[in-house]
């Protein structure tokens, strides 16, 4: 995937999962670039979409948008679809926002 200096995205494939891992800052600035990286990867409903959080520094509404987008997108298809290792500053905004269990992965 692309990186610029705000944004690092990166996919793994394996075991029925694509998993994005995203560091940096997503916000206004960087939201086209994770649209881009996104957008192919919402209609693989064939595998679980999981977007690992762990290196991500900040993220604005825009970011946040993007996340709710997917997740929307997700739902529609029936396709799985969950954040991981969100860190605990992104995780109280999340809380804040209300998001934070419509992101998690939802136990069966």
């Amino acid at each position: 995937m692309k990186q610029t200096d705000k944004l690092f995205l990166r996919t793994e494939n394996k075991e029925g999962k694509c998993t994005v891992y995203v560091g940096g800052e997503l916000d206004l600035e960087s939201a086209a670039q994770m649209r881009a990286a996104m957008t192919p990867l919402v209609e693989l409903s064939d595998r679980e979409l999981i977007i690992n959080l762990r290196d991500l520094r900040y993220v604005d509404s825009t970011g946040i948008g993007i996340l709710v987008s997917v997740l929307k997108a997700r739902h529609a298809n029936n396709a799985p679809f969950a954040v991981e290792a969100i860190p605990p500053n992104i995780r109280k905004l999340f809380d804040m926002t209300g998001i934070t269990n419509y992101l998690l992965k939802q136990q069966a």
